[in-house]
């Protein structure tokens, strides 16, 4: 019998991958890796490893969760080393638990290698920190795909009332949803909100605004991104780094200054 990692890739820098994943991508038999987790971590791989992509778009999904399920379980039961690869953390909006659960269910070893979320990894690197004394003392991750019917009146009420900065993963088609329930429920409408696309990486781009006007000046947005709500968006004014630093690597200061 072999046995299974469910490894969270981190948030898109390869980098940030934790050093057991990085050991588990380097001693796996088979590796299963997700539309998120960086390609460039399979360079780590063994010569010989069986690659297979099973990543997932919105509305396109490469295998079912059944058939990603399937397969876990055949490889490890032929003896082998499997690596399951998942942007972020696989416990956070990664449906780790889902496979873990299948992976007892047929009575194969398994193990959960925490990642690096991109709730909290992407927006340090635009320069908003999730808590501050002055600003903030709770946090709240929520997905932007919720099941039908599961939008409820406390839900949003909670969301706009009860919690201080919101992290809305997979958000961006929601958004003018989110952003008018969240008004409706009692978020002040000038609510500090950013939008980061491709967090962490060399194409990130962060689009600032509040929630009454985001929606036009994010338009061009696209997934993937991470959804920033709260007073804390308004310490990136002066804490950003990661794109500030891309921009001096491009236009030296002492060539800016002759």
């Amino acid at each position: 019998m072999g046995k299974v990692y469910l490894v969270g890739a981190g948030p898109g820098d390869p980098e940030l991958i934790t050093v057991k994943g990085l050991k588990i991508i380097q001693h796996s038999d088979v590796i299963l890796y997700d539309r998120l987790a960086n390609q460039e971590l399979l360079a780590y791989a063994k010569k010989d490893a069986k690659l297979i992509y099973c990543g997932k778009s919105p509305n396109q999904h490469t295998l079912s969760q059944e058939k990603i399920n399937s397969l876990l379980c055949k490889f490890a039961a032929q003896g082998k080393v499997v690596a399951r690869l998942k942007g972020g953390d696989p416990f956070i909006f990664g449906r780790g638990a889902e496979e873990a659960e299948a992976l007892r269910k047929c009575g194969i070893p398994f193990e959960i290698v925490p990642g690096i979320t991109a709730g909290s990894a992407v927006p340090a690197y635009a320069g908003i920190p999730l808590t501050h004394r002055d600003y903030s003392s709770s946090v709240t991750f929520i997905s932007g795909v919720r099941q039908e019917g599961a939008d409820t009146e406390q839900y949003w009420r909670y969301l706009a009332q009860g919690t201080d900065t919101i992290c809305v993963y997979m958000g961006v088609k929601q958004l003018p949803s989110i952003c008018e329930r969240l008004i409706r429920y009692g978020k002040n409408p000038s609510t500090p909100i950013a939008i980061i696309h491709c967090g962490t990486t060399t194409k990130q781009e962060t689009v600032t605004g509040t929630l009454e006007n985001i929606i036009e000046k994010a338009k061009h947005i696209q997934n993937p991104a991470m959804i920033v709500i709260g007073e804390v968006v308004r310490l990136r004014e002066t804490i950003q780094w990661f794109e500030w630093n891309a921009v001096q690597q491009a236009f030296p200061i002492q060539a800016a200054l002759g």
